[in-house]
């Protein structure tokens, strides 16, 4: 009997240790789609970005248009039955997978993004979409915004990325011909390229800039994934398994 019972235990355990780079998302994910908090931080944001909104267009004196930089993923649309469907898959990431997803044009919006984003364009303010999709994401993602209703969803305010997950350049070709108002994202770099990780703690330059955050800077919650994890990781290109463990070693105890 002990026998069986030892052979059982062993399964389980292999089985978990297996699951784990997934399940190490899973509560995660979880929170993104059935928390009533990740909703309330979404308004919450959404909420000072219309007041902060106010404020700007209040002090503003300059003669070109004016216009919001939006990020994409999980700023407008949610991808979590992306990540839901990796998970249950055992995957943390699969590129053939998140390219099937988005040609479904199917993702949800962010509360409080398409009602605010309204707003704006009732103010005459432009929208600039900037995401870090591939180029071949672009027709579907396109689909996916106007179906959904955001404003300025059209090829002149859809830029994704052209060989390089950098946004600054982009951002710079938007400052030539438009005012930036406001940026809104849940990656720092979809901000200033001070951000920009290059395996860099970003602690710094957040202290450095807390006063653009909730006025100039709107931060949309993203608990699933970001820039934040890369300098968790070291080695050339770890397994999904090794991140798991190389996850677990960071954590502050005490």
């Amino acid at each position: 009997m002990k026998k069986y019972i030892l052979l059982i235990l062993t399964f389980v355990s292999s089985f978990a240790n297996a699951q784990s780079p997934a399940r190490d998302y899973t509560n995660a994910v979880l929170w993104q789609q059935t928390s009533g908090e990740y909703r309330a931080l979404c308004f919450q944001a959404y909420n000072f970005a219309r007041l902060s909104l106010k404020e700007a267009l209040w002090a503003d004196t300059s003669k070109k248009p004016n216009c919001i930089i939006v990020d994409i993923d999980e700023t407008v649309l949610d991808n979590s039955p992306f990540q839901g469907h990796e998970i249950k898959k055992g995957l943390s990431y699969d590129a053939a997978d998140w390219t099937q997803w988005t040609s479904l044009a199917r993702a949800d919006t962010v509360p409080g993004a398409l009602a605010f984003l309204k707003f704006a364009a009732a103010k005459n303010i432009e929208t600039f979409y900037l995401s870090n999709r591939d180029e071949k994401d672009y027709a579907a993602t396109l689909k996916n915004l106007q179906a959904s209703g955001f404003p300025y969803a059209n090829d002149a305010h859809l830029l994704v990325a052209k060989g390089t997950s950098n946004k600054e350049p982009r951002r710079q070709k938007i400052a030539e011909t438009h005012n930036i108002l406001m940026l809104c994202g849940d990656n720092l770099s979809d901000f200033s390229n001070i951000f920009y990780r290059e395996n860099k703690n970003t602690f710094e330059q957040v202290n450095e800039n807390q006063n653009l955050f909730g006025i100039k800077y709107i931060v949309l919650p993203n608990p699933m994934y970001g820039d934040w994890e890369k300098p968790l990781y070291q080695g050339e290109k770890p397994s999904d398994q090794e991140k798991a463990k190389q996850r677990l070693g960071r954590l502050k105890s005490y």
